[in-house]
């Protein structure tokens, strides 16, 4: 993990109008569709991401394998390299793994693949971390149990839109946050740096609310794929990724013309 390197945002047009709707105060609504456009061509190949498939597989795997009598055992079936005991931090690292490994076979690195695999652990660790730290020792089986809740329609409905919030984010904070910093100061949009974080709060805020989108639609694909093909493969979660970020795009440019037309 830890791959991701950006450099300044392009020098194109619709750039130019992402920076020039940050000087002018414009709402983190209309900056996040702004930028969704100029980033047209990074979200062009979701569909085919490999990072984002195998990220997407793999969280649709764990809830299915935590249902399964020898969890270990189905963990290391769907390649993840770990003990007869699992800990959730060891799950995760075999969970990155992976996608470290998919990514390369491929032999082609993306930003959205790489925000994939860090958006996936952080899901992982939130959920699941926020599951099981009331527990006192928490044992591979607290994990199993509480894995294999999110392997229900509602459940897993909540857990992807978590995911996708997540990703969303990151992928219009890795280009927002390259010019933010050029308007903070005196005379400048944000005047102070705790403005600038409260504008990527109110961005984050914004990807969250519309992920809403994924929720509705995320829990149906997870039940009827399962009983229909008796397991998820990774075409059916290549297809579910792409259309997902296709309608969380939607969603999020959609919330940007609303603030406009509200203007």
């Amino acid at each position: 993990m830890g791959h991701v390197r950006l450099g300044a945002l392009p020098r194109t047009r619709r750039w130019q109008q992402v920076i020039d709707l940050i000087a002018a105060g414009a709402e983190p609504e209309q900056v996040a569709g702004a930028t969704l456009t100029a980033a047209e061509k990074a979200l062009a190949n979701a569909y085919d991401d490999t990072g984002l498939t195998e990220a997407v597989w793999l969280l649709s795997q764990l809830p299915l394998a935590a249902k399964e009598v020898e969890f270990a055992k189905a963990l290391r079936e769907r390649g993840l390299d770990v003990s007869n005991n699992p800990s959730l931090a060891e799950i995760i690292g075999a969970v990155s793994d992976v996608i470290d490994q998919r990514i390369g076979q491929n032999g082609h690195r993306t930003d959205l693949g790489e925000m994939a695999q860090m958006a996936c652990v952080e899901t992982l660790s939130q959920v699941v971390g926020e599951r099981t730290t009331q527990l006192f020792d928490t044992t591979a089986e607290d994990i199993k149990r509480e894995l294999s809740k999110l392997g229900t329609k509602a459940q897993f409905s909540k857990f992807a839109r978590q995911f996708f919030s997540r990703l969303t984010n990151r992928l219009l904070d890795s280009f927002v946050s390259r010019t933010l910093s050029d308007h903070v100061g005196a005379a400048q949009r944000f005047t102070t740096l705790s403005q600038k974080q409260e504008f990527s709060t109110a961005l984050e805020r914004h990807c969250e609310e519309a992920s809403r989108i994924v929720e509705e639609f995320s829990g149906g694909w997870f039940s009827k794929t399962n009983w229909e093909k008796e397991g998820i493969d990774r075409e059916s979660a290549r297809k579910f990724a792409g259309y997902a970020m296709k309608k969380l795009t939607s969603e999020l440019q959609a919330g940007a013309r609303g603030v406009e037309n509200v203007d």
